[in-house]
């Protein structure tokens, strides 16, 4: 990592409402020089996995209610009709990656790609999901958890919810029985005991760098300095690992 000036790619992890998106849009109003000096980041480029899942519920309906026509992804009641979608959306992750890279040759001498998404045990977990990573993103990635408990998960999912924006980033939200089926537990903790490590995760054949993001006092709804000084000291263990 000493031959570049900020990280390559983070993989931003955590249950929803967890504070990545707070995070981001942290880091997003730090200027350039502070944000590379701090936090070895570079220009930020995100790939999020929920506007393309939000996408195909916008499309369902479309075809439900405009053409009478059958949902394509999902039921009636907003759950996947496949599991495998939760893949579908990994893979679109790593098309997106590689199409920045093969349009931009210099991509990365000035960004720092932040892929983020969440995965609950109910869909595969993060074990599942880091299998259909690209070698593109594994290669050079390394892993911040944003760990909270599943309460903590739950009383900002309702704190956010802004039903006049269900497409936002910082304001989508899900029904409590949702937010149950789909993310009470998560497999994180399983996938550091099984890598047998307290720096990499074992992903094929890549030893994927990670640290975790502890929020379960919430530093990131307000932001300031106890947030600045939490993600720098955050980045600084990563950047060393790395």
């Amino acid at each position: 990592m000493q031959n570049h000036a900020h990280f390559k790619v983070i993989i931003l992890l955590g249950r929803p409402a967890a504070g990545k998106s707070e995070i981001t849009d942290f880091l997003h109003g730090v200027d350039l020089t502070s944000r590379r000096e701090r936090f070895h980041l570079g220009e930020l480029d995100v790939i999020d996995d929920f506007p393309m899942l939000w996408t195909w519920f916008e499309e369902d309906l479309i075809l439900e209610k405009k053409f009478s026509k059958p949902r394509l992804h999902t039921d009636g009641d907003g759950y996947f009709k496949y599991p495998y979608l939760w893949d579908v959306l990994i893979g679109r992750i790593g098309l997106e990656y590689h199409k920045r890279l093969r349009d931009d040759p210099a991509y990365h001498q000035s960004k720092t790609t932040i892929v983020e998404f969440s995965r609950g045990s109910q869909h595969g977990g993060y074990t599942q999901a880091f299998k259909h990573l690209s070698e593109e993103i594994l290669s050079e990635a390394g892993v911040v958890y944003v760990d909270v408990s599943y309460e903590e998960s739950q009383r900002k999912n309702r704190l956010r919810y802004n039903p006049q924006r269900p497409d936002s980033i910082l304001e989508h939200s899900l029904e409590d029985e949702k937010l149950e089926r789909l993310y009470r537990t998560d497999d994180w903790h399983e996938m550091i005991m099984a890598a047998q490590s307290s720096k990499y995760l074992s992903v094929g054949s890549f030893q994927v760098p990670y640290v975790v993001f502890e929020n379960e006092d919430d530093v990131t709804t307000h932001g300031g300095d106890l947030l600045s000084q939490r993600l720098q000291e955050t980045f600084s263990r990563l950047w060393e690992i790395k």
